[in-house]
């Protein structure tokens, strides 16, 4: 499996857990994680798969990395590091 294609799974596995909250809490969510918690690099690398069209991503996740990618500074909800302390 590629990189890529992990990120992709690993999207898809976000937007699996989010996949219960009303759709705009969910996109919301998606997008909060990945800004927090992915570095970007593997942002970009993300951002890259969508805009050639490569296919992989649900519904949800599909639409959050779209917004980020329109709003490049989104800020996070939360600061990197989890709630561990």
């Amino acid at each position: 499996m590629s990189t890529a294609q992990h990120l992709v799974q690993m999207a898809n596995d976000i937007g699996n857990f989010f996949r219960a909250q009303p759709r705009e809490d969910a996109i919301a969510g998606i997008e909060n994680h990945i800004k927090s918690f992915w570095t970007a690099r593997m942002r970009e690398k993300l951002f890259a798969e969508l805009r050639q069209g490569k296919g992989g991503l649900d519904e949800l996740p599909r639409e959050a990395i779209r917004r980020l990618v329109q709003h490049p500074r989104f800020r996070p909800n939360q600061s990197p590091g989890g709630d561990a302390g």
